[in-house]
């Protein structure tokens, strides 16, 4: 496949130029060498800690015999694999493109790839799972996976991280026409681990995608979600949940590209974070296209911040290319928890800690009841529990200390 690049930014001591504004204007390319290492002052990579994602930079081939960086597990019936060999292989770029260098590395280190199909006119009535398990600290991985829903198709696909690796991640989406499909990526990483995935989905004429980010574990974790709506009548949700603790970094840079005509999308990230240099990034930016006439589209971050020295960085965009619509909105908010919400629980016999544990678990399960997968979002909840133990007893002590 050959290497375009659409638009260039310096990256590192060329001569200084109008920098890229909007994500539509970011320079796309499959070769790494167009991007050259980040040096932190790109627009896509200033809220980013470079230092500790730069293991991810370095376009190298594993060595011979080295231990995989991680496994595997795939819990998908045989006749939904289809074997993806070498970058030419069919659907493999249909719609993706590297738009980092991060991304463009995987892309050139991972020339198979893992390919999920949902058969046409056919409900899948149990998730597909695809479990990736990090093999050790410092331990390099790549990969791109494809997930594909053919027309009039239904499904629902987790993707669930655990252990440690410095891992760099593709996840190509095609919701083809009429389908529906969920999408659910849970990053429980140990806090050593750094992860950085490119998710670009596109979906088709009368078709729906629910895309939905949990991150609750991992030193750095950086999801970044594209979602193209360029059928009529398309429909994206785009949901997310982060808990950031101490020295965790949880960033997601959110795309929503209103394409085709009467389309619709709904972006929700909630996040909370504890603990000094607990940190978390949104950016999220909506086009509407000139043709997205018709559309209806909102977004919206929300972040609660439960102790000193937590810190979360909130950046809506929404650009219009077109005055024929229904809507279009964003709203962000970042705060600590609203006193007259724990007055009212404590007037009524509820201890402090126990009041907390209640605002912060009515804000994030939200986003966790709208998974659909009863086993996950249970398990889930159970994480954001023992998150809140720790969260509450602090924001309580440092109250107690006051």
């Amino acid at each position: 496949m050959s290497s375009v690049i659409e638009a260039t930014e310096p990256t590192h001591g060329s001569e200084a130029v109008i920098p890229v504004q909007t994500r539509s204007e970011r320079p796309r390319s499959y070769d790494p060498a167009d991007f050259g290492p980040p040096t932190g002052r790109e627009v896509n990579w200033k809220h980013t800690p470079i230092a500790r994602v730069a293991p991810l930079f370095a376009d190298e081939a594993p060595e011979a015999g080295a231990e995989p960086g991680v496994l595997y597990e795939l819990e998908v019936p045989e006749v939904m694999r289809v074997v993806s060999s070498g970058h030419e292989a069919a659907v493999r770029g249909e719609f993706f493109m590297p738009e980092d260098v991060v991304s463009a590395v995987a892309w050139k280190r991972s020339p198979d790839a893992i390919h999920l199909r949902l058969p046409a006119g056919e409900a899948v009535a149990e998730p597909l799972r695809i479990r990736i398990q990090g093999t050790g600290a410092g331990r390099h991985a790549n990969a791109h996976i494809i997930l594909e829903a053919m027309p009039q198709s239904e499904g629902t696909i987790i993707l669930e991280h655990s252990g440690s690796a410095n891992y760099a991640q593709n996840v190509e989406i095609i919701v083809r026409d009429g389908a529906r499909l969920r999408v659910i990526t849970v990053q429980r990483w140990d806090d050593d681990a750094v992860h950085a995935s490119a998710h670009q989905a596109r979906v088709d004429r009368d078709a729906f995608l629910r895309h939905i980010i949990v991150s609750l574990g991992g030193g750095v974790v950086r999801v970044n979600p594209t979602l193209e709506l360029s059928g009529a009548g398309a429909e994206g949700e785009m949901f997310g949940l982060s808990f950031a603790d101490s020295g965790q970094h949880l960033e997601s840079q959110v795309y929503l590209h209103h394409k085709g005509e009467h389309t619709r999308g709904d972006v929700l990230y909630k996040g909370a974070l504890q603990g000094a240099d607990a940190r978390s990034v949104w950016i999220g930016d909506v086009l509407i296209g000139p043709n997205a006439t018709g559309t209806d589209s909102y977004e919206a971050n929300r972040n609660l911040l439960l102790t000193e020295g937590a810190r979360a960085d909130s950046i809506p965009n929404l650009e219009i290319e077109t005055g024929n619509i229904r809507g279009a909105g964003h709203a962000s908010a970042t705060g600590r928890f609203d006193d007259e919400q724990l007055f009212y629980l404590q007037a009524r016999g509820i201890p402090e800690d126990e009041a907390r544990r209640l605002v912060v678990r009515g804000f994030l399960t939200e986003i966790v009841t709208r998974i659909g997968v009863p086993a996950l979002e249970a398990e889930l909840i159970a994480a954001i529990e023992a998150e809140m133990d720790a969260a509450t007893g602090a924001a309580f002590a440092d109250t107690v200390d006051a």
